[in-house]
């Protein structure tokens, strides 16, 4: 069977920090959760596997997908660099309360610990409370040792850098800055497949047993970058009616398409699939070999095989466009 663009079950994930704009803003129903701080809209964890939501392949699961029409899907070169695992997870996070403090290791220590894949990861911000921030990397330059003297003498605020938030606004971080989401915010991220997170401070919060969450302070000084950048926002310049890369490293490309009509695409040579994440407005992804409708909250994958489309609207659309160049 032919390969068409594929739609997932939203996964939902209630979480101590989480609130009500998946359902809100998002139109996403998660009951009967209290909350949601987390949909998983693409995922390849093992645990967390995506079931197809449409066309001949509904019901089946991600990995079945693969497992069948891995080099049409993935694409020949992803397939020999990753296998079978999908390489990408995409999100949409809820913080109703600051989420922990938090580091990722990068592919050396996570493959050393824990037989996984690192975590560098992307967040758009698509909807910010009035005066939300959030925190990416330090304030200072630091080493491990000067920064677990801040930690043990609770300075811990005081050299983290935080940042305002806004609609639009994107932050790159890769495995190893510190980071945490403020109270806030609604953001879609785009991460390498992997579910390893070092717990580094929780604001003493206790869970709905009462007691308080893991945290994993020795495990993280071996995963801080405890480098000062002079940037953490990543800059870019909005435009219309054009592909504009604004996150581009070895795990992902992310490329923003703001579009207020009708969009060619053609990805010959590229040999990987593509996913688009829908921001905001609507639109008509229209293929060869038919036609599939794309909304303010959903995702949809692209095989590989498929490299030419194009993207109708009436309305307008802000998408997120991400793939693994060569």
């Amino acid at each position: 069977m032919e390969l068409y663009p594929l739609k997932f079950k939203t996964i939902f994930k209630d979480k101590i920090w989480g609130g009500q704009k998946i359902k809100t803003v998002l139109g996403k129903d998660f009951s009967p959760l209290p909350n949601c701080g987390e949909t998983w809209e693409l995922s390849g964890v093992q645990g967390n596997i995506s079931e197809v939501a449409n066309g001949p392949l509904s019901g089946q699961l991600l990995t079945e997908v693969i497992a069948a029409s891995g080099p049409s899907l993935l694409g020949s070169r992803i397939l020999k660099e990753y296998g079978e695992e999908f390489p990408l997870l995409i999100k949409f996070i809820d913080a109703n309360d600051d989420l922990s403090i938090q580091v990722h290791p990068d592919n050396e220590l996570a493959e050393k610990r824990h037989g996984s894949k690192g975590k560098t990861e992307m967040w758009y911000i698509m909807q910010a409370d009035p005066g939300a921030t959030l925190i990416s990397g330090f304030s200072q330059e630091l080493d491990r040792e000067s920064y677990q003297k801040a930690f043990d003498e609770g300075r811990l605020n005081e050299i983290l850098n935080r940042e305002e938030a806004n609609a639009g606004d994107v932050f790159f971080l890769p495995a190893g800055r510190v980071h945490t989401i403020g109270k806030g915010l609604l953001l879609a991220e785009i991460q390498q497949t992997s579910d390893v997170t070092y717990r580094i401070y929780d604001f003493d919060r206790k869970d709905a047993e009462g007691n308080l969450r893991e945290l994993h302070i020795e495990e993280s000084l071996d995963a801080i970058d405890y480098k000062k950048y002079d940037q953490y926002k990543t800059p870019y310049k909005d435009q219309v009616d054009t592909r504009l890369d604004i996150v581009s490293c070895e795990y992902f490309t992310t490329n923003k398409l703001n579009l207020t009509s009708d969009f060619e695409v053609d990805h010959s040579g590229l040999d990987c699939f593509k996913i688009y994440v829908c921001l905001d407005g609507k639109v008509t992804l229209t293929h060869q070999g038919g036609k599939e409708e794309l909304q303010m909250g959903e995702v949809i994958l692209v095989p590989a095989t498929l490299e030419k489309y194009k993207f109708e609207t009436s309305v307008g659309v802000t998408m997120l466009e991400s793939y693994i160049r060569k």
